[in-house]
């Protein structure tokens, strides 16, 4: 217990000063995982915020390099969706042009390079191309892996995604908390839960952008902060009204450029494919 609470204060320590003895090099590159038209947006408020609006969300996969190390976070929309025609009747109607390894190729990185594959929250559109990249780490909530194995399943989640570690052919970490994934302060893993049980945020620090802060699904448009719209179909209400908080609070505190993942306006936050941050 004395250890591990330890190394807990340890990562914190690291978490908040953000120094490490050896600087590793970290970069930032923004994946594109498709788009998903939603006809009835009045499902994205419990305040009946967007009733009888329309919008396209985008759907952002990032890879992260920490020296030799390649981290990808999120897996998108599936490939299976790529030259498929969106159902006009759908209120989610999701589409993808081009899978996350044929995007990884123009900057030479290979799906078994990849080592960790951590993943914001269980829902299809986060998960979907997991399976290319069965060398990786699964890095999820340990109470949104648990919902994978739910009988009736939630909402958006398919346990076909993630088969090779459920299967335990591939190598699964569940997190509990916030999690320093390399052990120095440049990538942490943030608890943010509300939208799913298991949700997470990721705090990326780079030497020339500085603290970059990717949402996952905490909120779904940058407005959401301000007017703490709560989609319909979230876990627990007053858990997504404390992850928002948390990451304006950090995003404020550290200076950080906050990128949420479904806002199309967001999307210029970072330098375009195949350029990266540094």
């Amino acid at each position: 217990m004395k250890t591990m609470t330890a190394s807990l204060l340890a990562g914190a320590a690291l978490m908040i000063s953000g120094a490490t003895a050896n600087a590793a090099e970290v970069e930032l590159w923004r994946l594109d995982c498709g788009t998903i038209d939603v006809r009835n947006l009045g499902v994205f408020s419990d305040t009946f915020e967007y009733s009888g609006e329309k919008r396209t969300l985008t759907d952002s996969c990032y890879l992260i390099r920490h020296d030799k190390d390649y981290m990808l976070w999120d897996a998108g929309l599936p490939a299976a969706l790529i030259g498929t025609k969106a159902d006009a009747s759908a209120v989610f109607a999701p589409a993808l042009t081009e899978d996350l390894p044929t995007q990884l190729a123009r900057i030479g990185v290979k799906p078994e390079q990849i080592g960790r594959l951590g993943i914001s929250h269980n829902h299809f559109d986060h998960v979907g191309q997991a399976a290319s990249f069965p060398a990786a780490t699964l890095m999820i909530g340990a109470a949104d892996l648990a919902q994978f194995k739910a009988n009736p399943l939630p909402f958006a989640v398919d346990p076909s995604f993630i088969k090779p570690w459920l299967d335990g052919t591939s190598k699964v970490d569940p997190i509990l908390g916030d999690r320093d994934v390399f052990g120095d302060g440049s990538v942490v893993i943030l608890s943010t839960p509300g939208h799913t049980p298991g949700e997470t945020s990721l705090l990326v620090r780079l030497e020339k952008t500085g603290p970059v802060l990717l949402s996952g699904d905490v909120v779904h448009f940058e407005e959401q902060f301000a007017n703490r719209g709560v989609p319909t179909f979230n876990f627990d209400r007053a858990d997504s009204l404390a992850s928002m908080e948390r990451l304006t609070g950090i995003a404020t505190s550290l200076k950080a450029v906050l990128i949420v993942q479904h806002d199309a306006s967001d999307i210029n936050k970072l330098p375009a494919f195949p350029n990266s941050a540094k």
